[in-house]
């Protein structure tokens, strides 16, 4: 689980020009960041259509084709501006078998059967909303499907302190919509998946970042 080779990177980032700052933020990202890789990793062999819950402006979509990961994809964000970037650069980059919407996850969940992507999401939402997602998420999957998390995780470790504080700041600075309410529990996330019948995974994610970042990828056997 490695970012993407700076001209990859690039390539990518160019798809988010004009914009200067969108496109340093992207080519920034990919290369140094594990998590388009590492989902890309977690999906290969699989078929069944993605559901990207909190896409974002939508890296994802392009790290997979770029990894030949090509799967029936949907990417959904509460954030419109940054869905019309997604929507711009999935265009431009003539990625057809894409799709973008904006869905707000504290009020509804689209319908989907299939794998589904939860990353840096969990954290900005209630408890109760974790669940609900959570349910909705295992409820999903088909078999040989996986959900893939990436997430905090609740823990006394520096890492965790800067994430924390990281997550406030993009708060106050506008680039997310909310602010940080609660961290998974490494523990309960794993009895709650298992629980639920599918076969867990954890493991740090942290690549070339100070932040406390764990992969959890959940497969639905069959």
């Amino acid at each position: 689980m490695t970012p993407l080779a700076r001209e990859d990177a690039c390539r990518i980032a160019r798809h988010y020009l004009p914009s200067r700052f969108h496109y340093h933020y992207a080519k920034g990202k990919l290369g140094s960041d594990p998590l388009y890789g590492g989902v890309a990793d977690a999906l290969r062999g699989s078929t069944a259509p993605l559901l990207d819950l909190g896409c974002g402006m939508g890296l994802l979509a392009h790290t997979l084709t770029l990894h030949a990961v090509k799967l029936p994809y949907l990417g959904v964000d509460s954030d419109s501006g940054k869905i019309a970037l997604a929507q711009k650069a999935a265009g431009d980059a003539g990625l057809d078998h894409v799709r973008f919407d904006v869905v707000d996850l504290a009020k509804t969940i689209p319908a989907h059967q299939g794998s589904v992507a939860l990353l840096d999401v969990l954290q900005y939402l209630s408890p109760e909303v974790q669940q609900r997602t959570l349910d909705a998420a295992i409820s999903m999957l088909v078999p040989g499907a996986r959900l893939v998390i990436r997430s905090g995780l609740h823990d006394r470790s520096p890492r965790a302190r800067l994430t924390w504080l990281t997550d406030r700041v993009g708060r106050a600075i506008g680039w997310m919509n909310a602010a940080p309410k609660r961290y998974p529990d490494a523990d309960a996330l794993r009895k709650r998946l298992g629980d639920a019948g599918l076969e867990v995974s954890i493991e740090p994610w942290y690549g070339k970042t100070p932040f406390n970042n764990w992969r959890i990828v959940a497969t639905k056997p069959g």
